[in-house]
């Protein structure tokens, strides 16, 4: 008799396995998405002078109001042009967004609260000193932490370092992973399948859900044949951090991948773990070669949610990122009974402040369908006493 082993330990012992991914330098352009390896500091003030934030006249403001007088127009001051100087304290000058504050002025007003005419500006509502001006250093000053280490970098995130002049930025290395579909069913996605045949999907969406995290992919496709797994799979060790497999490692005459990866040399540090879906989950590394092999099982369901629940973690952990746990209220009573966790399809929607998850209709973990109606998986540990409707439970978001 087979022992299974819990998920909670399956996933310690994943997490006992990370690799030493290193950093790399990439210009800024090609790091969205991307994990930022060092902090980034602000090169000079934010802004880095008194920035006029409304079309108007600038003016000294002890100087113009209560005078009761027309303020003359001294000059124009636009974005990108040397900073101006107000020369009578009872005069103004015009100025428009982005334009450095004129000398001698501090307050700014905007042009629907003017009449402007043949030179001259009269106000035509109560003004505030220091109105309409971003000053410089209020966002942040030189020398300040504006992103840390271990940031994802988002298109805000980009322009950020671009504001600070970082054209090159060091981020977390990414592993060399290949996505491997084993199974004599499968064929390409543009073939007519027979009706014996199926397209290969696990494959395809192991390689976006990659791309996701900046990392290009490589594919492979191998046979339910002893010597052809062998052979693709001795090489995909040599050239590859990170192999992700999915079919080929449950209890039928055709699953070779465990067999062939003890012929290779591959440490099983586990195989089948007390879950579903996903039972015969395989995980081992190759010491010679520091490849860590990720086999899921072949249904599609099983593959996506074992990548999340199991793969992500081990990639965070490689690059050193902390992760928080999500929770989310269950909105309908569950009986998860010992001994497997359940990995269950959800529906999600936010209600004053809180998530609250209904588990989707599906038809097993072959229904590769159901994923595009599913915002996440809920993770339930085994136990006699029914999970309740409002009760927090774990929630892993794949949106």
């Amino acid at each position: 008799m087979i022992t299974l082993i819990t998920f909670k330990e399956a996933l310690n012992r994943v997490l006992e396995h990370p690799l030493d991914l290193g950093n790399e330098l990439v210009p800024l352009m090609q790091s969205n998405g991307r994990y930022l390896a060092e902090p980034i500091y602000a090169d000079r003030d934010f802004p880095p002078f008194n920035r006029v934030t409304k079309d108007g006249i600038a003016i000294n403001f002890d100087g113009a109001i209560g005078t009761g007088e027309k303020l003359q127009v001294e000059g124009v001051a636009s974005a990108g042009m040397k900073q101006l100087s107000l020369v009578d304290d009872k005069n103004c000058i015009e100025v428009m967004t982005g334009a450095v504050l004129p000398k001698n002025t501090d307050t700014v007003i905007m042009y629907e609260h003017l009449t402007i005419d043949e030179g001259f500006a009269v106000i035509n509502k109560e003004v505030t000193k220091g109105q309409n001006v971003h000053y410089k250093g209020s966002d942040e000053s030189q020398g300040t932490q504006v992103l840390s280490k271990g940031t994802l970098i988002t298109p805000s995130e980009i322009g950020v370092m671009a504001s600070v002049g970082k054209p090159k930025v060091l981020v977390k290395k990414v592993p060399k992973v290949c996505s491997i579909a084993t199974g004599n069913e499968l064929v390409d996605i543009h073939v007519s399948p027979e009706p014996h045949q199926i397209r290969k999907s696990n494959s395809v969406t192991m390689l976006s859900s990659l791309s996701n995290l900046g990392i290009t992919g490589s594919s492979l496709h191998l046979l339910d044949d002893k010597e052809s797994i062998e052979k693709g799979l001795s090489s995909a060790l040599k050239e590859n951090d990170v192999l992700l497999l999915s079919g080929g490692v449950s209890k039928g005459k055709f699953d070779f991948i465990p067999e062939v990866m003890e012929y290779l040399g591959v440490e099983k540090i586990f195989h089948r773990v007390a879950q579903r879906p996903g039972k015969p989950f395989w995980f081992g590394v190759h010491k010679e070669s520091k490849t860590v092999i990720f086999s899921f099982p072949g249904n599609p369901v099983s593959t996506y949610a074992n990548y999340h629940l199991y793969f992500l973690p081990w990639l965070y952990k490689s690059w050193d990122i902390k992760t928080e746990e999500r929770s989310a209220k269950l909105m309908v009573d569950l009986e998860i009974r010992p001994p497997l966790t359940r990995f269950i399809q959800v529906k999600s929607k936010w209600n004053t402040n809180c998530l609250e998850v209904t588990p989707i209709v599906e038809n097993g973990s072959g229904d590769l369908t159901s994923l595009s109606r599913a915002d996440g998986f809920i993770c339930l540990e085994p136990r006699e006493e029914v999970y309740k409707t409002g009760e927090l439970v774990r929630f892993v978001n794949i949106r």
